[in-house]
């Protein structure tokens, strides 16, 4: 077990999830302490120990940068420390937010107003801004960058001042999987509510679409769970709801997340494309039926090749594939045939996630053979070449915690086939108005405003509960409190 103390709540987010990275299989516990001198102190099983001591900065006179220059401070510290104790260095270095590309975009948009063009000079600008103040790799500050201009380019089609999004969340799934950590439960526990989740859902998306008024729609996301656990006819019921509500001809991107292969039937897929769905997901995560069986997916290899053949004929042409690097069992060997079979398949898109360790624990790890961050290392390095050569190139990033090896998620696309909803959802340009249990609205304001604890956003959210019971219950309760918000945004 590993300990840690912080004499200030704002160093334990950014010191727990260093620790985490760099010791995914220990036990770590975080204790705040504000008598204690050093700013942080961790603690070694072995019984060494690390002190954090101030260095003369008072972050309590009041001054936000100088509070935030401090942990940023501590953060490079507890990074260097850790990383000659065990010889190692992270991927993103000492980053812990789910948003890299943030830092890169930032970075870049400050050349730009610099009078800088976007070249070759500003990306090792930007690349050695990473790796200096952040130890982050030089390949994961380029990929940061190539990320960043693609999504700039993608960007910049949208009028995110007036535009907005729009997600529907369906909560069911046939079975969940073992690693899920999404808002999704099994379709045969509810089979007997779905249709008062569709009303309650379909109340919320018409409560939505007159707080849009005089937006246009630019891209929408139905997503989940599995929306394809609905029946054809609930499907129809859903589709032709959100037709009737909003203009769904004029969006730019319509995405179903199709997601599991033993939910899809090529009725279900006859109701999408009688409307503007432009773009869907037939997600097999790995092309191993051994993995398949132990996570809990019920469904075969073949499924989704099928699956996604069948969309095919259907005339679906912008179709991706999810792929997890790092469940369990799985070595290197077994990517590289799952990535050799997607090959044959040639999704329009491919989207690779690895795997957090906190679902890894749960799921337990007896069947490795080598150890994890190599493993995942490798399996990541696999993806990106096998995305290569299928001609896509990465256009959204994004991590969460305690991924194993400090690794990332990465959206790989065709030029012309980028998922502009995946992109919105990391950089929050963009209102995002949600409806369904566990959604959650983003209103961009038109300038940022004091949050009250010294620090400024420009983003108001509205989560909705993520209880199916009670969402239905209590939509009245959180229509009304989106209508506020809407308000307040647009003051």
């Amino acid at each position: 077990m590993i300990e840690i103390e912080v004499q200030k709540n704002k160093y334990a987010y950014n010191v727990y999830h260093l620790v985490k990275a760099f010791f995914p299989g220990e036990e770590v516990v975080q204790k705040i302490n504000g008598k204690q001198e050093t700013l942080a102190a961790i603690r070694m099983p072995e019984g060494s120990c690390f002190s954090i001591a101030p260095e003369g900065t008072n972050p309590d006179a009041g001054d936000v940068r100088d509070i935030q220059r401090e942990k940023r401070e501590v953060t490079r510290r507890v990074y260097r420390i850790l990383s000659d104790y065990t010889g190692r260095k992270l991927a993103w270095g000492m980053l812990t937010g789910v948003r890299p590309t943030k830092l890169a975009m930032q970075r870049l948009e400050k050349e730009t107003e610099a009078g800088g063009h976007p070249g070759v000079d500003a990306q090792e600008r930007v690349v050695s801004y990473l790796e200096e103040e952040y130890f982050v790799s030089r390949e994961k500050a380029v990929l940061a960058y190539q990320v960043t201009r693609r999504e700039q380019e993608l960007l910049s089609r949208l009028d995110c001042r007036n535009g907005f999004s729009l997600y529907a969340g369906i909560p069911f799934c046939p079975s969940v999987c073992s690693y899920c950590s999404f808002s999704s439960s099994p379709l045969e526990k509810w089979k007997d509510r779905v249709d008062a989740y569709l009303d309650a859902l379909i109340k919320e998306i018409r409560a939505l679409s007159k707080m849009a008024a005089g937006r246009r729609l630019d891209t929408v996301y139905i997503g989940g769970g599995t929306p394809t656990t609905l029946e054809p006819e609930q499907l129809e019921r859903l589709l032709g709801s959100l037709s009737e509500a909003f203009d769904l001809e004029g969006a730019l991107e319509f995405t179903v997340e199709a997601g599991r292969p033993d939910s899809i039937t090529e009725e279900k897929l006859a109701v999408l494309k009688q409307y503007p769905v432009s773009r869907i997901s037939i997600n097999p995560q790995t092309m191993q039926q051994k993995t398949l069986d132990l996570v809990g997916r019920r469904h075969t290899v073949q499924q989704t090749a099928d699956a996604f053949h069948m969309a095919r004929a259907l005339g679906f042409a912008n179709i991706n594939m999810d792929l997890i690097a790092g469940l369990p069992g799985e070595t290197a060997e077994d990517m590289r045939d799952t990535i050799q079979q997607i090959e044959e398949l040639r999704p329009d898109s491919l989207t690779v996630h690895s795997l957090a360790i906190k679902r890894a624990a749960r799921m337990g790890q007896e069947g490795r053979t080598a150890d994890l961050h190599t493993e995942i290392s490798r399996m990541v390095d696999d993806a990106a070449a096998g995305a290569a050569r299928m001609g896509l190139v990465p256009y959204y990033l994004y991590r969460q915690k305690n991924i194993a090896g400090n690794f990332e998620n990465v959206g790989y696309a065709e030029v012309d086939k980028a998922g502009i909803y995946n992109i919105l959802i990391m950089e929050e340009r963009q209102t995002i108005l949600a409806a369904g249990a566990g959604a959650s609205t983003k209103f961009v304001l038109p300038e940022k405003t004091s949050t009250g604890n010294g620090k400024e956003t420009d983003l108001i959210r509205v989560e909705n509960v993520k209880n199916i019971e009670e969402y239905i219950s209590r939509i009245d309760e959180m229509i009304e409190r989106k209508a506020k918000a809407a308000d307040r945004s647009a003051v």
